[in-house]
């Protein structure tokens, strides 16, 4: 292995490890053990269950000596990896007063130190475990940076459930978007299109095997729609229509509290909306989020139109916006942005979008061996996919074969709605 790979990919660790502690850095102790539903996790439980991932499937197999942090952690902090051992219930995270803040900082600085000592071993060593291990580590810095995504919105969510209405950070300004131009038609020729995940660097198992789709004729739109636009099939009954909604989404609708994306609220007959800069009145040039699967197909069929296929969107991505150049993670806005009269797309950043397709295997799909085999071939059954990355999604991590997965009721994600036809 090569010097140089191995120095870029301790500083990969170290940057990665530390932009999740500069996510908790604004937070008080109190924020980082609340869990308000069950899919909301506690920020602490993030920070310690990426650091068990390190020591389970890196430390203790490959580093000879290494002795646990603590023996009772592994309990504390696996997810739902069955090979691995019992655990606590997932909506149980949050009742857990112990270990502290201070002891989970401490346990990932413990391991990040043996970590570090780690890679020089596998540097040296001949063996083919040694590959099998980089991977390993590999994957691990990956699945932190999904949990940087699940940070931000969980800390979201967490906040703005507080009827003080917390203020995360006071910057960058969100100022008023400028107005929006109209949303244009991409129109797509029917034939051939490769889908997945082809050629060097990193992918998961789920965007394998790369294949061809014969796609039919069609057209999808340039941007995503707005917060206005998304007003007006409020403000025209959308939610009191039995006709525009799935019959599983029109249980679901009739049980909201606010007929409402998550974190609108009104006042005095203004809508305003959470954000981690605090309560604002409501953008409308703003791409729309926090909105489900449910409502999204609702709105499509409200304007006589519907939601992309995965392979629609991949396609139509891959020949409009081939780099990754979007409002992620890394930008620090905390929030999606308009984009006025811009000619940007928007497939990759600001929201994550609900595509038309259930989450299932690609041919010839080759899930990962062992207890990562776990990671997501398990969870092909009752989601949906969503594709391109929001702003709480790390640039790095994302590309235009990403396939994100959630069930049809999940919206404290920030997801979006583009419409094709």
């Amino acid at each position: 292995m090569n010097l140089s790979i191995l120095t870029s990919l301790r500083t990969r660790y170290a940057q990665i490890r530390q932009q999740s502690v500069q996510i908790c850095a604004p937070l008080a102790t109190e924020d980082y053990v609340v869990q308000p539903i069950t899919d909301v996790s506690p920020p602490k439980w993030h920070l310690g269950h990426t650091t068990w991932f390190f020591e389970n499937f890196l430390l203790i197999p490959y580093l000879p000596g290494y002795q646990v942090f603590n023996p009772a952690y592994p309990y504390f902090f696996n997810s739902y990896y069955e090979s691995q051992g019992p655990r606590i219930h997932r909506s149980n995270r949050g009742n857990m007063t112990r270990p502290s803040v201070e002891d989970i900082y401490s346990f990932r600085a413990y391991v990040d130190q043996h970590l570090m000592e780690l890679i020089p071993i596998l540097e040296q060593s001949e063996a083919s475990d040694a590959a099998e291990a980089l991977f390993t580590l590999e994957v691990g810095l990956q699945h932190e940076q999904q949990h940087q995504e699940l940070l931000v919105t969980d800390i979201k969510y967490i906040l703005g459930n507080n009827p003080l209405f917390p203020v995360y950070t006071s910057a960058p300004d969100l100022a008023p978007t400028a107005p929006i131009r109209a949303a244009e038609w991409i129109e797509m020729s029917a034939g051939l299109y490769p889908i997945g995940h082809a050629g060097e660097g990193f992918c998961w198992d789920n965007e394998l095997s790369a294949h061809q789709v014969y796609l039919q004729e069609y057209a999808i739109q340039d941007r995503l729609i707005t917060n206005g636009e998304y007003l007006e099939f409020m403000q025209a009954g959308g939610y009191e229509n039995y006709d525009h909604w799935l019959a599983e989404g029109w249980d679901w609708v009739k049980q909201l509290e606010s007929k409402s994306p998550l974190y609108w609220y009104q006042q005095e007959g203004q809508w305003f909306n959470y954000t981690l800069q605090g309560l604002r009145p409501v953008d409308l040039h703003e791409p729309v989020t926090h909105v489900s699967y449910f409502e999204a197909d609702a709105f499509a069929r409200w304007k006589g139109l519907r939601l992309p296929t995965e392979q629609e969107w991949e396609a139509a991505c891959t020949i409009t916006e081939p780099t990754i150049n979007g409002n992620f993670l890394e930008q620090k806005n905390w929030h999606p942005r308009g984009i006025g009269h811009s000619n940007d797309t928007q497939f990759l950043g600001d929201v994550w979008e609900w595509t038309a397709s259930a989450y299932l295997p690609y041919p010839n799909y080759p899930r990962f061996k062992g207890a990562l085999g776990e990671y997501n071939g398990k969870f092909m059954v009752n989601q949906m996919v969503l594709r391109g990355g929001s702003v709480a999604t790390p640039q790095s991590h994302i590309r235009s074969t990403y396939r994100n997965f959630f069930q049809t009721d999940k919206r404290w994600q920030f997801t979006g709605i583009r419409l094709a036809r």
